[in-house]
């Protein structure tokens, strides 16, 4: 008997809200979740709701002190006090600014996360996907970049201490994913591998491809920053090439993927020119990945995604529809042109300023973008240099006839 696929949500993680015309609005969920249930693709039996987050779990990424911050600033009026502070703990008006209940609800955010790590690390499902999750960029005692707590550093470390898993941690958000990374850069047994933009023109800056790890974990951080006005093929190219390799010699016992939709053309805070194209097809390479290297074990996140009418209901729910073996998948590869469901569109139309698309995929005859063999012969080049210092770390492993975790230290040397 095949196991289930499990979609992890409640309706209050919606109440993650920074602040009125902020551009994160976990609301984006909620023209997501209709658009599966008008497919009937999450029937009730296979949904299950978030715990909030131990304190314990909380911390074993993120300071104490910063958590009391988040909890004293969670109040309705916090104190002066502490809203003196509150930029030392990276909470500010125009990137992460506190609010009402941050704590309650970013806890249950949380433990979504970790929730679909149990379900897929006990054999009760094979893959989970919770789109609430993804919160990439926090650090231990610092919020940024639109996150508060790091559910995905949370759960992957509770991949690890509990069930002793080796983690290939995939970020495919269009911003580097370097609050994880930091979270394990000296961890042998956590991989990391993110495509992005390149930080040199867009937030938070990192992720260049010198950073490799370090320590006994030298060679398990992979970065595939790509260049602004990126399109599909390239940016495919780059990710499958690498990831393919990462994966055969990393062995991982669990994937966790985050799913930021902000690589897409519309997508308002970066510059990359990706179609609907490329979240058809990275779910479809990370569920066979999983199949092939770690027992179909899978965790998927959402992320970032900031045109939540046209791009994120339709970039989700492709992820869910591949992660569920929906029969809608094969009928798209063989007809882009098939339609959204009618009632859906009849639904948000009205509350959208844009005008909604009406197929799942973006038209074929995309304008190619000016510089496009300029720009994808410099991601080749990107892509070739993380391949060979992988290659000259996988080449160090098989001559010591050693794995990734037990490198000595004098590697680095």
């Amino acid at each position: 008997m095949t196991k289930s696929s499990l979609f992890i949500y409640s309706e209050q993680e919606t109440g993650y809200r920074l602040q009125q015309g902020h551009p994160f609005n976990q609301e984006r969920l909620l023209p997501t979740i209709d658009l599966l249930q008008k497919l009937e693709a999450i029937p009730e039996s296979i949904v299950r709701a978030p715990s909030p987050a131990s304190e314990e779990q909380l911390q074993s990424i993120h300071s104490m002190d910063y958590i009391e911050a988040v909890k004293a600033l969670s109040a309705d009026c916090p104190d002066e006090a502490w809203q003196k502070q509150a930029d030392k703990f990276g909470f500010d008006l125009e990137d992460t600014p506190y609010f009402k209940d941050m704590h309650e609800v970013t806890s249950l955010l949380v433990g979504g996360s970790v929730r679909a790590v149990d379900e897929v690390m006990s054999g009760h499902a094979e893959h989970a996907l919770h789109l609430g999750g993804g919160l990439h960029h926090a650090l231990r005692n610092r919020a940024a970049g639109f996150c508060i707590y790091n559910d995905a550093s949370v759960a992957i470390e509770h991949a690890k201490t509990r069930y002793g898993a080796r983690v290939l941690y995939i970020d495919t958000d269009v911003h580097h994913g370097d609050g994880v990374q930091w979270s394990f850069y000296s961890e042998p047994d956590v991989c990391t591998l993110s495509i992005h933009e390149t930080g040199k023109y867009l937030f938070p800056g990192t992720g260049a491809v010198n950073e490799r790890g370090e320590g006994t974990a030298f060679g398990t951080c992979i970065n595939i920053p790509v260049e602004p006005y990126t399109e599909d093929a390239s940016w495919l190219e780059c990710l499958e090439e690498v990831l393919s390799k990462v994966a055969e010699q990393f062995q991982p016992d669990l994937i966790v993927s985050q799913h930021g939709c902000d690589a897409h053309a519309y997508d308002p805070l970066s510059h990359v020119h990706c179609s609907m194209d490329i979240y058809l097809a990275m779910p479809k390479l990370i569920h066979r990945i999983a199949h092939e290297y770690s027992g179909g074990r899978w965790v998927a996140l959402g992320g970032g995604g900031y045109d939540f009418w046209r791009v994120v209901p339709r970039a989700w729910s492709l992820l869910w529809l591949e992660m569920s073996n929906n029969p809608l998948i094969p009928l798209l590869e063989q007809n882009r042109a098939l339609k959204l469901p009618s009632a859906w569109l009849k639904q948000w139309q009205p509350m959208s300023p844009v005008e909604l698309p009406t197929t799942w995929l973006d038209e074929a005859d995309w304008t190619p973008m000016p510089r496009r063999q300029e720009i994808t012969t410099k991601n080749r080049q990107t892509k070739e240099l993380a391949m060979l210092y992988l290659s000259e770390f996988i080449s160090f492993i098989r001559h010591c006839d050693c794995s990734f975790a037990s490198v000595p230290i004098t590697f680095l040397a």
